[in-house]
C-alpha cells in the first residue's frame, strides 16, 4: 500500500457502526459530506459559505471518518482487554487538527479536490481558518501531543487525560516593543473535534473535614465530607494513528457547578449569589496556567490539578467497573503516566478512592497504586519543582493531607532502616519539607509512590539521579531509568515542510514516516553534488514562504538567501534569548566598524512568549525589539543583518519556522534545560544547531556527529563549579567585545536614548548574572564565527544539513513510546480490525502484528 495513499478500510454496513456514505475516502465522499454538513449542521447553502463555513463543513466530514474507528477501538479493548496508557498532563498543545487529521487519513489531495468545487483553489486558505487550540503552552504540551499520536500510530491502546481550557495563556501583541497580553478566545467560534459526553460526568470535591467511623464489618474507615463540589464533564477529542484503524482519545476535563441557580437567592434580591456557585466552579477550567503569584492564584492551580486528576481516576474506575473487573485488577489494565508534578496529587487521589470507596486495606492499595503509576520529571529548577503550603493544601484537600502524611510516615520508616540516625537524610527525602513554610513536596510524593522515575534526556536522567534525588537512587536504583524525548515525524515533516517529504520520499522511499530510521539511506546522496543542490533550493523555496509571513506580519522585508538564524521557544532567563540578543549587537558593531566582510548575511528570528509575572523575560522580549527597530532602520545593515521578533509563537507558527531555519539556536545555560523538542524538530528539518552541552543537545551531537555541530559554552561541571565565586564583572574587561556591547545598552542606543530602561538586565549581567550569560560570551562569538565560515561554503552547508536529517531517527516519538511501552507501561500493540459480516454485522477483533510487521517494529 502507497504511504500516501488513502488507507484500505473494511466499512460497516448501514445499520451497523456507520453509513458508508461518510467514511468514503474518495474526493467525491469528501465533497458529498461537506455538502450534508454545510446543510443539516451549519444551516448553509454553498454559494453564502464563508471560510470559516468550509473549514467547518470539511472538519465534519473528516470527523466522521474518524468515527467508525474510534468506535471501534472501545469496542475491541471492551471485547479483549488490554492494557491502556493513562497520560495525565496538565498541557496537551495538540494544534490545528484538520491538516492533520488530512495526513492521517491520507485524503490531503483528496480534500483539496472537494474544495475546489467550492471555488477554493488553494487547501491552505481553508487550513488558515483553524484557531489554534489553546490547551497548552511550551514544550511540555506540545510532548504530550506528540506522544498521543505516536501511541495512536504505534496502535498503543492509551487516553490523554487534561482540562479543556476554555482560554488559553494568552495570546501575544507586541506594543512598543512590549509583550501585551490578550485573553485566548480559541473556541469563541466552535471547534469541530470535540465530542462531549455529559452522561459520563464525575463529580469532585473541595474543602471540608474528615470523620472516621466503623463500617458494618466494625473496620475504622474515614470518609471526607467535602465543603463544595464540582462537576467534570468529558469531552473527547479523537486521537488517529498514521494510516491505521486505531484512534485514541484526549479526553479533556470541563469543570461545572454542581447548582448552577439559586432562585431562593435570586428572589432575595442577592443576584451575584445566585450564581455564585456557578462562576466559581467553572472557574476550574476557565484558563490555562493561572498567575500563581497570588493566594488565589496558587489556590486554583492546586483546585484545577485534583479536579482534572480526580475525574481521570474516577473515569478509570468506572471503566472496569461497567466492565466486571475487579478493582484489585487496575494495574493489570491502566499504566496511568504522570507528566511532570502537575498530576502528582494522583498518588493522593487513588489511594482516596481505594481505602475510602472500594474499602481495601491499606497494604492493597499501595500496592495497587505504586503499580500503577510512573512519574516522568522534565525540570531541575526548584522553582519548577512544586511545593504546596500544608495550610492551602489541608483547607482544600484535607483527607489527602492525611494520607500523604501516613505515607510519608511508613516512608520515612523505611529510610530510618536503611540510614539510622541519619536526620539530615529524612530531612532531604521526606514528602513533608519541615523547614520555614512547611509545604507538601510534589516530586518527592510522585517519586516515593512511582514504579519508575525517567529524565527525559540521557543528560537529565543522570542530573536528577546525581543531583535532584540522589537519596531516592540510592535508596532504589533500579526505579531511575531515561526515556529521550522526541517529536512526531508526521506533524514536524510531513505536514509542516511538504517540499523536504517529497525529496525525502523520492531519496529513501516512503516508509520514513512511520521509520524515520530509514532517513539513514539519504547519506548515500551526502556526496552528490545534484542532490545537495537540490536540498539547498527545497530549503531556499521554504524559506521564502517564511520570508512572506514575516512581511505581512511585521512590515520587515528580508532575503530568503541569507542565512535564516532562530531561536523559538518559551522566553526564559536559562534559555538566554539575552545572549543571543548581545551576539547580535557584537555582530552589529562588526558591521559598522568595517569588521564585518567576513560575516554571512543573516535574519535573526526570535519568537516565544514569557509569563505574564516574569518582568525579567518580558524586558528580554523589549530588548530584542529594541535591537531590531535600531538594526532594521540602519541602511548600514542593508543586506547584511535583520532582526525579526515574530509575535504569538504556537504550533502553527512552527509548522512554518522549523522547516526554513537554516541554524537552529540551543544556547541553554549548561545543566538546566531537560530535554527540549524543539531542537529535535529543527534537526529533522535539515537545521544545523549551535548550542551548548544540554540536554538532548547531547544526543543530537553524538548522532549528527561533532563536525555537523556547532558547540560552545561551559558544561555541567564547569558551570558547578563557577558557581562558587563566580564575579561576572570580571568578565568585562577579559572579552575584547564585551565593553562596547555593553556600552551600546547602556547609552540607550537600542532604547531611543533611555539609558534606564535596560539598566535591570544589565544589573542582572553584570552583578548576578545568574545563567552564566557573560561567562559564555566569548566562546558564544566564536562558535558563531565558525557558522559564518562554514556557510561561506555552501556545499558543504548542505551536505552537514543533510546529514542532520539523515542522523535524526532517534528524535522520533515513535522510540520514545516504544520505549516507554517495553520499560515502563508494559503496553502491547493492540491493533484494531475493522470488517463486515452481512449476516452478523460489525466485528471487531484483536489480531496480532504479522512476522512482517514484527520485523519492521
Amino acid at each position: 500500500m502507497s504511504e500516501h495513499r488513502p488507507m484500505d478500510l473494511h466499512l460497516p454496513t448501514p445499520g451497523c457502526y456507520a453509513d458508508p456514505d461518510r467514511s468514503g475516502l474518495l474526493s467525491e465522499d469528501v465533497f458529498d459530506g461537506m455538502t450534508e454538513h454545510l446543510f443539516y449542521t451549519l444551516g448553509k447553502l454553498a454559494p453564502t459559505a464563508s471560510r470559516h463555513d468550509l473549514y467547518m463543513a470539511l472538519s465534519y466530514a473528516v470527523r466522521d471518518r474518524l468515527m467508525t474507528r474510534y468506535l471501534a477501538g472501545i469496542e475491541a479493548i471492551s471485547a479483549s482487554p488490554a492494557r491502556v496508557v493513562a497520560y495525565l498532563s496538565a498541557e496537551f498543545l495538540i494544534g490545528p487538527q484538520l491538516g492533520n487529521n488530512l495526513l492521517m487519513l491520507g485524503i490531503q489531495e483528496e480534500a483539496a479536490e472537494a474544495l475546489r468545487r467550492f471555488g477554493i483553489n488553494d487547501i491552505e486558505e481553508i487550513l488558515d481558518v483553524e484557531e489554534e487550540p489553546g490547551l497548552g503552552n511550551g514544550g511540555l504540551g506540545r510532548l504530550a501531543a506528540c506522544f498521543l499520536e505516536s501511541m495512536a500510530s504505534l496502535q498503543i491502546p492509551a487516553t490523554g487525560y487534561g482540562i479543556r481550557y476554555e482560554f488559553g495563556i494568552f495570546d501575544q501583541l507586541i506594543r512598543d516593543g512590549w509583550q501585551v497580553e490578550i485573553t485566548d478566545k480559541w473556541l469563541k467560534a466552535g471547534w469541530p473535534w470535540e465530542i462531549p459526553h455529559p452522561d459520563q460526568a464525575c463529580f469532585v470535591g473541595f474543602g471540608g473535614r474528615t470523620e472516621s467511623y466503623r463500617d458494618e464489618h466494625g473496620n475504622y474507615r474515614v470518609r471526607w465530607i467535602p465543603a463544595e463540589h464540582a462537576i467534570g464533564v468529558p469531552h473527547d477529542v479523537p486521537v488517529l494513528g498514521y494510516r491505521v484503524n486505531t484512534c485514541d482519545r484526549l479526553r479533556l476535563w470541563r469543570a461545572d457547578a454542581t447548582e448552577s441557580f439559586d432562585f431562593y437567592a435570586f428572589n432575595s434580591g442577592d443576584y451575584y449569589g445566585a450564581v455564585e456557585e456557578k462562576v466559581g466552579s467553572e472557574t476550574l477550567s476557565k484558563v490555562l496556567y493561572p498567575n500563581d503569584g497570588t493566594d488565589e492564584g496558587r489556590r486554583l492551580r492546586l483546585k484545577q490539578q485534583h479536579f482534572f486528576v480526580s475525574c481521570s481516576l474516577q473515569d478509570m474506575i468506572r471503566n472496569l467497573d461497567m466492565r466486571g473487573i475487579p478493582i484489585q485488577e487496575f494495574p493489570d489494565h491502566w499504566a496511568v503516566q504522570l507528566n511532570d508534578t502537575h498530576p502528582a496529587i494522583a498518588v493522593a487521589e487513588l489511594m482516596r478512592l481505594l481505602l475510602d470507596d472500594k474499602h481495601l486495606e491499606w497494604q492493597e492499595a499501595w500496592e495497587i497504586t505504586s503499580r500503577s503509576l510512573s512519574y516522568t520529571n522534565h525540570t531541575l529548577l526548584p522553582e519548577a519543582l512544586e511545593k504546596w503550603g500544608l495550610d492551602l493544601f489541608g483547607s482544600l484537600l484535607p483527607r489527602h493531607l492525611e494520607l500523604i502524611y501516613e505515607i510519608n510516615r511508613r516512608f520515612l520508616q523505611q529510610v530510618r532502616l536503611k540510614y539510622p540516625g541519619n536526620d539530615q537524610i529524612l530531612r532531604r527525602v521526606s514528602i513533608i519539607d519541615e523547614e520555614g513554610n512547611k509545604c507538601v513536596r510534589m516530586a518527592n510524593l510522585a517519586t516515593v509512590a512511582a514504579h519508575h522515575v525517567n529524565g527525559v534526556a540521557a543528560l537529565h536522567s543522570e542530573l536528577v539521579r546525581s543531583d535532584l534525588f540522589p537519596e531516592f537512587a540510592r535508596l532504589w536504583p533500579d526505579k531511575f531509568i531515561n526515556v529521550t524525548n522526541g517529536v512526531t515525524p508526521r506533524r514536524w515533516v510531513a505536514l509542516a515542510n511538504p517540499q523536504l517529504s517529497a525529496l525525502l520520499d523520492e531519496a529513501v522511499g516512503e516508509g520514513w514516516v512511520r521509520d524515520l530510521d530509514q532517513l539513514r539511506g539519504l547519506e548515500r546522496h551526502v556526496d552528490d553534488d545534484a542532490f545537495l543542490e537540490r536540498w539547498g533550493a527545497t530549503k531556499l523555496a521554504v524559506k521564502h514562504h517564511l520570508t512572506q509571513y514575516i512581511h505581512r506580519h511585521t512590515g520587515v522585508l528580508v532575503d530568503p538567501a541569507s542565512m535564516f538564524d532562530v531561536q523559538v521557544k518559551r522566553i526564559h532567563e536559562y534559555k538566554r534569548q539575552h545572549l543571543n540578543a548581545l551576539g547580535v549587537i557584537a555582530r552589529y558593531l562588526r558591521i559598522k566598524n568595517g569588521q564585518g566582510d567576513h560575516l554571512a548575511p543573516r535574519t535573526v528570528v526570535f519568537g516565544g512568549k514569557a509569563a505574564p509575572g516574569y518582568y525579567m523575560a518580558k524586558l528580554i522580549i523589549r530588548f530584542i525589539n529594541g535591537i531590531a527597530e535600531t538594526v532594521n532602520a540602519d541602511p548600514d545593515m542593508e543586506g547584511r543583518l535583520r532582526v525579526i521578533f515574530l509575535p504569538d509563537y504556537n504550533v502553527k507558527l512552527g509548522e512554518r519556522v522549523y522547516p526554513a531555519a537554516d541554524l537552529s539556536e540551543q544556547i541553554s545555560t549548561a545543566g538546566l534545560e531537560a530535554s527540549g523538542t524543539g531542537n529535535m524538530k529543527f534537526c529533522m528539518n535539515g537545521a544545523l544547531t549551535i548550542g551548548t552541552l544540554d540536554g538532548a543537545n547531547v544526543e543530537i551531537r553524538q548522532q549528527v556527529g561533532e563536525e555537523n555541530f556547532f558547540l560552545f559554552g561551559k558544561t555541567t561541571e564547569q558551570i558547578a563549579e563557577l558557581r562558587n565565586g563566580y564575579r561576572p564583572w570580571e568578565m568585562i574587561g577579559a572579552v575584547p567585545e564585551l565593553p562596547e556591547v555593553l556600552r551600546l545598552v547602556e547609552q540607550g542606543h537600542f532604547s531611543n536614548g533611555d539609558g534606564d530602561l535596560f539598566r535591570p538586565l544589565l544589573e542582572n549581567l553584570t552583578g548576578r548574572d545568574p545563567f552564566f550569560v557573560l561567562a559564555d560570551f566569548q566562546a558564544y562569538l566564536e562558535a558563531q564565527d565558525r557558522v559564518d565560515q562554514a556557510w561561506a561554503d555552501r556545499r558543504h552547508w548542505n551536505r552537514m544539513s543533510l546529514l542532520n536529517t539523515a542522523r535524526s531517527g532517534l528524535f522520533s516519538s515513535d522510540r520514545s513510546i516504544r520505549e516507554y511501552a517495553q520499560t515502563i507501561w508494559d503496553a502491547q500493540e493492540f491493533p484494531v480490525t475493522i470488517t463486515c459480516d452481512l449476516d452478523r454485522g460489525t466485528q471487531l477483533r484483536r489480531r496480532s502484528p504479522s512476522a512482517e510487521e514484527q520485523q519492521v517494529r
